[in-house]
């Protein structure tokens, strides 16, 4: 079975925005007009194709990245049956939630390019600044769509000043909107320099028409910057446009798209998705302006015996099988699905292939490619292309699969931890049983939420990015597992860690008839500092891990290799259990620098225990300390009502860091921890009769107060002896 389509007509792209920016919406349309569904969902019925979550849907949130195929054939070409004419589109609609963040995260590293969504109302808004930061580290091409323009104080101008100012410079207008609010009708294209409307059922029906006189000034000025910026990137136009020559329509695309692929221009579209406006044309955008698997630089990754061996895959049929497991989801009727990108190669249902990442050989089951919950199965896979296999065992998301003689492992994804946790106990002992496979599945699923067991309690506590992610992970127990429990109240993920250097001997002698135990070791520790080249080389005698290092200066064998592991096995144990108030410590640098044996007495665990108690000692003397998550906080409200805010605000330990006005409203920018954010919600709308609105998400570690410090203490029932 050859592949159905060449691989320069496939794209692979994101939606991305802050929550109600109206991405699922424009989703929907996309998948009207490329004719995946029959109607169009609306997120307010609760009819979504994408949202097909029950909880999605009651809530009318995005909170699961939902991936599709389509085709798609260019608005304006008139045979629309065509296959040379016909493009195919995989998208990935991610939330706009902060809490689902890792959604976004995930979907970035397997996408080729992304449509940012922004409310023509609220221009930027903070989780598109979190997106559009995920989308720079994985350097993906971007279009940006100021949507909603039918919407009261719609501003398209400082929707786009405010990307220029709080995103990136190199957004250019490539389109102009026809009116605003109510007079919202269509679109001026600035490259063709015709306007466009939208009528007929859903808008299907396109009319290109001159442009009307009283958008004609705005449009022939927007033109003329946008035609000074596309000729900086293309010598010889520049020259010729010195001269007085303008660019032809097809040399300003193509220019442009050679910047767009090297991020050097962000084109700005407009429309409104509700009204049918707009939306084909940005699919056009894509068709133009975004790459194919083959615009990109060949895929790096390394030998998984040796790291420091190079190995590159091209997007080919041809090449060895390379594919990253960007997501899993589990389902009901075929247990887990493994959602993987294709970077090279083909893969077919019922080969071998190998799993790099744990070393594991495995089957393919079976292979489905997605229409959100919807599956049609395939034999095989090719390059570029996005689907997701039934019944590899053991695999998470990041794990590299691969051909079994030509392997390689890819770059992983790395995912933020989270910061807010709460006790969940099983109602009956029949959900104590499932409540275990629950917990496992879910944790598998999303690399964001973590279980783990309080040691003098026995409770199960899980974690998560905030008070919406586990209510949602709760509410998912219940219904896809059955499992009924009773959860206790959010907690602030607290962690520790050390100011200073400081040393700790510790000599393990047990002597209890027969053979004995004997551990001996000397350790000095300190903060662990950020590497300052995260590319260069680290010493055979270091073991760098997320927040902790180890450093092996043992000399002479005075403490034998074998019982190196399980000094550094002690150390991490001490430093899961803490050392102020029992929180998890980070950011610890350990080096073992000298210690004894003894022949006959010495083992693994006497010296995992000196291990324990050498770090103990050390950890008194080095200053250990209590941090405590800042949330960056965005709260928009009318002018009248910012004193209380402030003053609200400083009351919480929050420092404000900026305001300013869009859209008739103040937006107060400001650093507040987390433990003070509980229940804020609820006293802004009082403070403001429910006309503000707030945002917030997760920015750094910082150190607690010492009276905070105290309280944290005392609520843990700790003394200061103890």
């Amino acid at each position: 079975m050859a592949r159905a389509f060449p691989l320069a007509k496939l794209r692979n792209f994101g939606i991305v925005a802050h929550v109600d920016a109206g991405k699922t919406t424009t989703s929907e349309r996309i998948l009207f007009y490329t004719g995946m569904s029959h109607k169009i969902g609306e997120v307010h019925d609760g009819a979504t194709v994408t949202d097909w979550m029950e909880q999605e849907r009651e809530r009318g949130i995005t909170i699961t990245a939902a991936a599709i195929s389509c085709n798609w054939t260019k608005t304006l070409e008139t045979d629309r049956t065509s296959k040379e004419l016909k493009y195919t589109f995989n998208i990935i609609d991610t939330p706009g939630h902060i809490d689902f963040t890792a959604e976004v995260k995930r979907s970035m590293r397997v996408l080729d390019g992304a449509v940012v969504v922004f409310d023509g109302a609220a221009g930027v808004e903070p989780q598109t600044e979190t997106n559009w930061g995920y989308a720079d580290e994985a350097q993906v091409p971007r279009i940006c769509f100021i949507n909603k323009m039918d919407k009261l104080g719609a501003d398209f101008d400082a929707s786009v000043k405010s990307i220029e100012d709080r995103l990136s410079k190199k957004a250019c207008r490539i389109q102009i909107p026809m009116g605003a609010e109510n007079n919202m009708r269509g679109v001026v294209d600035l490259i063709t320099m015709k306007s466009y409307t939208f009528g007929g059922e859903m808008g299907m029906q396109v009319t290109e028409e001159e442009i009307p006189e009283e958008f004609l000034a705005e449009a022939k000025k927007r033109r003329a910057e946008l035609i000074e910026r596309v000729v900086e990137h293309d010598d010889s136009l520049m020259e010729a446009f010195l001269e007085g020559t303008e660019p032809t329509n097809e040399e300003i695309k193509k220019t442009l798209r050679k910047a767009v692929l090297a991020n050097e221009i962000f084109p700005v579209m407009t429309g409104t998705a509700l009204q049918n406006i707009g939306v084909q044309l940005v699919l056009d955008a894509v068709v133009d302006y975004l790459p194919s698997p083959l615009d990109l630089p060949d895929t790096a990754g390394h030998d998984p015996k040796d790291e420091e061996i190079t190995v590159t895959r091209k997007a080919s049929d041809e090449e060895p099988f390379s594919a990253l497991v960007f997501k899993l989801q589990d389902d009901k009727f075929v247990g887990q699905l493994a959602f993987f990108r294709v970077y090279s190669g083909v893969v077919k249902s019922g080969t071998y292939i190998l799993n790099s990442s744990t070393g594991n050989k495995e089957r393919v089951g079976r292979i489905v490619r997605l229409m959100a919950d919807k599956r049609e199965e395939v034999e095989e896979v090719y390059a570029g292309e996005i689907a997701a296999v039934v019944g590899i065992k053991e695999v998470k998301t990041s794990h590299t699969l691969c051909d079994l003689d030509a392997p390689i492992l890819l770059e992983t994804i790395t995912f933020p931890e989270p910061v807010v946790a709460v006790r969940v106990e099983p109602k009956t002992k029949n959900d104590q049983e499932k409540m275990g496979v629950a917990l496992k599945r879910l944790a598998d699923e999303d690399p964001t939420f973590k279980v783990s067991t309080d040691e003098e309690t026995l409770e199960t506590i899980i974690a998560g990015m905030g008070e919406l992610h586990l209510d949602i992970l709760v509410d998912r127990m219940k219904r896809e597992f059955g499992v009924e429990a009773n959860i206790g109240k959010p907690q602030v993920a607290y962690r520790e860690t050390i100011q200073r250097e400081a040393e700790g001997e510790e000599k393990y002698v047990k002597q209890s008839g027969g053979r004995g135990q004997y551990g001996h070791v000397k350790i000095r520790i300190k903060p662990l500092e950020p590497l300052a080249d995260p590319d260069a080389k680290i010493a055979k005698n270091i073991i760098r891990e997320d927040h902790f290092e180890f450093i092996n200066s043992i000399k002479g064998g005075v403490v034998p290799q074998e019982y190196i592991p399980a000094v550094m096995k002690g150390c991490k144990e001490a430093m899961n259990r803490g050392q102020v108030a029992g929180y998890k410590m980070e950011d610890v640098s350990v080096e073992l620098y000298d210690g004894s044996y003894h022949e006959v007495d010495s083992s693994e665990i006497a010296f995992k225990l000196a291990g324990i108690n050498a770090f103990n000692q050390a950890a008194k003397r080095a200053n250990a300390v209590i941090l405590e998550p800042i949330m960056k906080v965005e709260v928009r409200t009318p002018e009248e009502y910012m004193g209380d805010i402030n003053g609200n605000i400083n009351s919480k330990r929050g420092m404000i860091e900026a305001s300013e006005e869009l859209g008739g409203k103040t937006i107060v920018n400001a650093k507040v921890p987390l433990s003070e954010m509980f229940g804020y919600t609820n006293t802004l709308r009082s403070m403001t009769q429910g006309r503000a609105s707030m945002t917030m998400e997760f920015d750094h570690y910082e150190v607690v107060p010492p009276n905070v410090a105290e309280d944290i203490k005392k609520a843990r029932g700790i003394s200061n002896e103890g």
